[in-house]
C-alpha cells in the first residue's frame, strides 16, 4: 500500500503539479485547499504518513496548522513549503517541529527526495520506538539498524544545515559559497591538529552557520555597497547574537551555537560581541578565524581581486597573538600550501554537479 500524503495549499494550479508529481512517483495523495480544510480532513480520522503544507495561506498558515497537528498526530512529518523572504518563518517552523521545508521553486528531484527523508525518517523512529518496547528480546538484532538510523538521522540533519547555509547564499549574493569553503578550511585546520571526530562535526556546523545572523539584519544594511555608518555598524555587529539565538533552540545543533556566538573575537581581546580573550574563546571559534581570514584574502570582492594563498599566510603569521591563536597558526602553517586549492576545487565541482543535476545550470 502507497504512503499517503495531505497536500496543502491555497492555491489550485500548485496543489495539482505537487499532487501529479508525487502521484507518479507511486504516493497516494489528497488535497485540502486552505488550513482550516486540512485539519477538517484530519479531524475525520483519515491517517496520512506526510502532510505538504504551504506556509502562507488565509485564515490557518502553515505554522498555525503545524501546532495543531503535532501533539495529536506526532507521527506524522511535516514539511513546508516557502518562498525564500519567509525564511525566518521557516526556521520557525524546524522549531516548532517541522521536519524540512522546500524553497519556492523547486524542482521534482528536489521535492521527491525531501518527501523521500521525510517518510523514511518517519519509518526510522517508529522502527525505534518499537525497538525501545522490546529493548531485551531485539537488542542483539537490532544494534546495527538503530546504528544506521542514527547515522540516517544525522545526515537528514546536515542536509538541513546545507538547505539553511544556501539561503543565505541567496540573502547575500557577495559572499555566495563563503560558509562551504571556510566550513572546508576549518576541518582541514581542526583534523591537522588531531581533533576527535564528534569536535569536528560540532566546529563544522558552527562554521557552516556562522553567519546565519546576517538572515536578520536589514537588507539595506548588509547590501550596503559602501562604508556602513557607526550606527549601522552596531546592527550589522548583532549578528553574531542573533544567529545564536535562531540556533540555540535547535538540539542538534545546541554545541555548536558558542561558535556562531563567539566568531567575532579576537585572541587579543579586541573582537566582538563579549570581549572574550585567549582560551575564554572556544577553540572552534578561534581555529574558525584562521579559516574565515584565509577565505576572505583568497576571495574576488567588490572593493578588491583575491590574493594569493601565500599573501593570506603572511597576514596571518603577522596578526598571530593578536586576531590569532598562536597554537592554530602554528599548525596552519605546516600544512601544505596546495591543501587549499584543491579543497575551493572540490567544492566548485560539487556546486557544479548540483546545478547541473537540479537544472539550474
Amino acid at each position: 500500500m502507497s504512503d499517503r500524503i495531505l497536500v496543502v495549499d491555497d492555491e489550485e494550479a500548485i496543489r495539482e503539479i505537487v499532487s501529479s508529481m508525487l502521484t507518479f512517483a507511486g504516493y497516494s495523495c489528497l488535497q485540502a485547499a486552505s488550513g482550516m480544510e486540512a485539519l477538517a480532513v484530519l479531524n475525520s480520522g483519515e491517517e496520512f504518513e506526510l502532510m505538504l503544507s504551504d506556509l502562507m495561506m488565509a485564515e490557518l498558515d502553515g505554522i498555525g496548522l503545524l501546532e495543531r497537528t503535532k501533539e495529536r498526530f506526532p507521527d506524522m512529518p511535516v514539511v513546508m513549503v516557502t518562498a525564500v523572504h519567509d525564511i525566518s518563518v521557516a526556521l520557525a517552523a524546524l522549531r516548532n517541529g517541522a521536519y524540512d521545508y522546500l524553497l519556492k521553486p523547486f524542482e521534482r528531484d528536489q521535492l521527491l527526495a525531501t518527501v523521500g527523508r521525510a517518510l523514511e525518517n518517519r519509518r526510522l523512529k517508529l522502527e525505534n520506538r518499537t525497538y525501545q518496547t522490546n529493548l531485551e528480546s531485539l537488542v542483539e538484532a537490532r544494534t546495527d539498524q538503530l546504528q544506521t538510523a542514527m547515522a540516517n538521522l544525522e545526515r537528514s540533519y546536515d542536509i538541513t544545515l546545507e538547505a539553511l547555509g544556501d539561503a543565505l547564499d541567496l540573502k547575500d549574493k557577495e559572499t555566495e559559497g563563503h560558509s562551504r569553503r571556510v566550513t572546508a578550511f576549518t576541518i582541514a585546520i581542526a583534523r591537522a591538529m588531531g581533533l576527535a571526530g564528534d569536535q569536528i562535526r560540532i566546529i563544522a556546523r558552527g562554521a557552516f552557520l556562522h553567519d546565519i545572523g546576517k538572515m536578520a539584519i536589514p537588507d539595506d544594511i548588509l547590501r550596503k555597497p559602501g562604508k556602513l555608518t557607526s550606527e549601522q555598524t552596531a546592527v550589522m555587529r548583532e549578528h553574531c547574537y542573533k544567529g545564536y539565538q535562531i540556533v540555540k533552540k535547535i538540539p542538534f545543533l545546541q554545541d555548536a551555537c558558542d561558535i556562531i556566538y563567539s566568531h567575532q573575537e579576537r585572541f587579543d581581546g579586541t573582537g566582538y560581541p563579549r570581549g572574550l580573550k585567549g582560551k575564554e574563546i572556544p577553540l572552534g571559534a578561534r581555529i574558525f578565524a584562521v579559516a574565515d581570514t584565509l577565505d576572505a584574502i583568497t576571495s574576488d570582492r567588490p572593493y578588491r581581486s583575491r590574493q594569493s594563498d601565500a599573501a593570506a599566510r603572511k597576514e596571518i603569521e603577522d596578526w598571530t597573538g593578536r586576531q590569532f591563536d598562536p597554537e592554530v597558526v602554528q599548525v596552519f602553517l605546516t600544512m601544505p600550501e596546495n591543501i587549499w586549492e584543491d579543497l575551493r576545487k572540490q567544492i566548485g565541482n560539487q556546486a557544479q554537479h548540483f546545478a547541473y543535476s537540479s537544472g539550474k545550470a
